[in-house]
């Protein structure tokens, strides 16, 4: 540790102080290198999920992560680079179809994405569904890739914003990862230290997302544009709806197809809604144009295959079989078994556990609970129906992709328990509840 005593960290933010800003910048970076023990640490983020963190001390820690390792300044891209992050929620494939949209509109994607872990799925995951498709592109490559093309999605190397991933691991192994100081410093850490010119962030609220209630959402949609005006950085904040999965698919291989789908214009719904939302915001965002004129592009965009050509260039690219976007489900991994999920009665659907729809996709082998698990590709859930749908006996709700007959029969119960049922009309929820965030003048 460069300066100070690590324990005077740890008890001040025990007694619900604030710490003092060079002592705590010493400690993260002092953790960073192994010289604060994992004891010491442990003590520290359990201090600051209890007695919370000032925007000072949360301003102080974003900083001290992002320090702690390489930056990615990204100086040779010359398109608008916008950089767009979800904090996870079920069946969430917009990355899948935001990537290539924005690039075929003129603006560079430098995307760093993450795995799945738990109920929520992880984009490199699917993307890695594709045969031979590389997501461990080293960052002159993937700079490289990004200015020829205009997007690429990677996984973070272990350069970037080390302190992060130490201290995540210590908030998943004493169960202090709902703290929003913190989840806000660990996205905003990350997406920092890549030198986009916008960043696009999506706080999911809902059953499928970690943020349960609208007020955390937004708590946290405040947190991050807060640290993104403190650092002199553009951003938009939307606080999105995740009471039920976005799109169809909840899976790996799954989500490839219905993004293909989204790609090709053929797909319609809440999914190619998000995509198209964020793209018009980057567009009209980052060359001036009006916010209607974005979207209108990007809808465009997808209708006459421009955006599908950017996909296949980015899977070429990065060694996947370009032929998933002619035939998705030839060259993709298949499950033996599919299962139809039948309706056991008729009703309006009224509440859908987005959580429980992604725990038992998980279960089938779709996504991994610890984060050295394997998943299987293949596997997952097909769920279509949305909120405030009619829903009649017997109707066919979407399908189970399972190794199984009994991991699918299993599935498809998950499935119908999850759903709530009612007589009469029900509201759907909105997409959007909220935009934060400001541009840099």
């Amino acid at each position: 540790m460069i300066d100070g005593d690590p324990r005077n960290v740890i008890a001040a933010k025990r007694d619900g102080l604030a710490v003092d800003p060079e002592e705590l910048r010493a400690f993260v970076l002092g953790y960073a290198r192994g010289e604060v023990a994992d004891q010491q640490a442990a003590a520290f983020v359990m201090a600051a999920y209890l007695n919370g963190l000032d925007d000072a001390e949360t301003l102080t820690l974003t900083r001290a992560m992002v320090d702690s390792g390489e930056t990615l300044p990204l100086e040779r891209i010359s398109r608008p680079k916008v950089d767009k992050h979800s904090t996870g929620g079920v069946a969430d494939g917009v990355t899948l179809v935001f990537a290539p949209l924005a690039a075929c509109l003129g603006l560079a994607v430098a995307k760093l994405s993450g795995r799945g872990l738990g109920h929520t799925g992880g984009t490199l995951d699917k993307l890695e569904s594709i045969p031979g498709l590389r997501t461990d592109l080293e960052p002159a490559a993937f700079e490289r890739q990004v200015e020829e093309i205009g997007c690429a999605v990677a996984g973070q190397t272990a350069d970037l914003v080390p302190a992060d991933g130490a201290l995540y691991a210590l908030r998943d192994a004493t169960a202090t990862v709902a703290s929003i100081p913190l989840i806000a410093a660990s996205v905003m850490s990350k997406k920092l230290a890549v030198g986009s010119d916008l960043i696009l962030l999506d706080v999911k609220t809902g059953s499928g997302a970690f943020m349960k209630t609208l007020e955390d959402a937004n708590a946290l949609a405040q947190a991050c544009a807060a640290l993104a005006r403190d650092w002199g950085r553009s951003t938009r904040v939307a606080v999105t709806d995740m009471s039920q999965p976005l799109g169809d698919a909840i899976g790996n291989a799954l989500d490839i197809v219905e993004a293909v789908e989204v790609l090709r214009g053929r797909m319609r719904g809440r999914l190619r809604d998000a995509a198209v939302m964020f793209a018009g915001e980057g567009l009209s965002r980052l060359t001036g144009i009006g916010m209607g004129e974005g979207r209108a592009a990007a809808a465009s965009a997808l209708d006459d295959g421009r955006a599908l050509e950017a996909f296949r260039a980015m899977v070429a690219a990065q060694g996947g079989d370009p032929r998933v976007v002619d035939d998705a489900e030839s060259v993709l991994p298949r499950a033996p078994v599919r299962l139809p999920i039948l309706a056991e009665a008729a009703g309006t659907l009224a509440i859908v556990d987005a959580e429980a729809l992604g725990r038992a996709s998980g279960d089938l082998g779709a996504a991994r609970g610890r984060k050295a698990d394997p998943i299987d590709p293949a596997v997952g859930i097909v769920f279509r129906p949305k909120i405030g749908d009619a829903i009649e006996a017997g109707q066919v709700l979407g399908e189970v992709h399972a190794r199984t007959e009994d991991e699918a029969e299993g599935a498809a119960a998950s499935v119908r328990s999850a759903l709530t049922l009612v007589e009469g009309e029900v509201e759907p929820p909105p997409l959007v509840y909220d935009w934060q965030g400001q541009m840099r003048p």
